[in-house]
């Protein structure tokens, strides 16, 4: 990560911690082709679905991907600290949410790998605000800059395997919403009616 103090560092961890959570309701609720309209500013954004190491639970996480000759990569931007990495070090089968459907896919880093670094500047590209917010400006710097920005960033490649069954567990929202606008509309058309009735 370009250099931050760790006061900084540590109010950017919690902000981007906020908007995860706002991120993964979205997809939730069955929005998650609509939340990724606007790349340029959101950033293009997917769901992995991954297992604890330490409590065996599944977790999701939102992160900013790119998808390049029909593999998906992701980067870590605080690094090996980040625990969903290191759950996926532990636990590589995953399952990820993308805009045209889950696939269940195999985990691996790749940053050591040589000739990765157009790679992480297309994920860093797709990353909306994200990556300035951290001072990364990745359209701009050499290979050179940015090379030295992303040191500590770990560069993870997804290859799908299979569709995944699962979908928006939250969709049962949407009709009871719609449900409930409906006896509003009622009600106030019901008494509009009395009024008038009664005038």
């Amino acid at each position: 990560m370009a250099t931050l103090s760790p006061e900084t560092e540590q109010n950017l961890r919690q902000l981007f911690r906020r908007f995860n959570h706002f991120m993964l309701l979205m997809w939730r609720l069955g929005l998650g082709r609509f939340i990724n309209i606007w790349p340029e500013v959101s950033g293009r954004i997917m769901v992995i679905q991954h297992v604890g190491r330490k409590t065996g639970k599944t977790r999701q996480t939102p992160v900013n991907y790119a998808e390049l000759d029909g593999e998906i990569y992701c980067t870590a931007g605080f690094g090996a600290v980040s625990h969903w990495y290191r759950n996926l070090l532990e636990h590589p089968e995953v399952e990820i949410w993308l805009p045209n459907g889950r696939f269940q896919a195999h985990a691996q880093d790749i940053t050591d790998q040589p000739n990765t670094l157009p790679i992480l500047r297309q994920v860093l590209i797709n990353s909306g605000f994200a990556a300035t917010a951290v001072g990364v400006y990745p359209k701009t710097m050499s290979d050179a800059e940015l090379a030295d920005a992303t040191e500590s960033y770990r560069l993870i490649r997804f290859t799908k395997t299979q569709p995944a069954t699962g979908k928006a567990d939250l969709l049962w929202v949407w009709p009871v919403l719609a449900g409930l606008l409906l006896a509003i509309v009622v009600i106030w058309f019901k008494r509009l009616y009395d009024e008038e009735d009664e005038s």
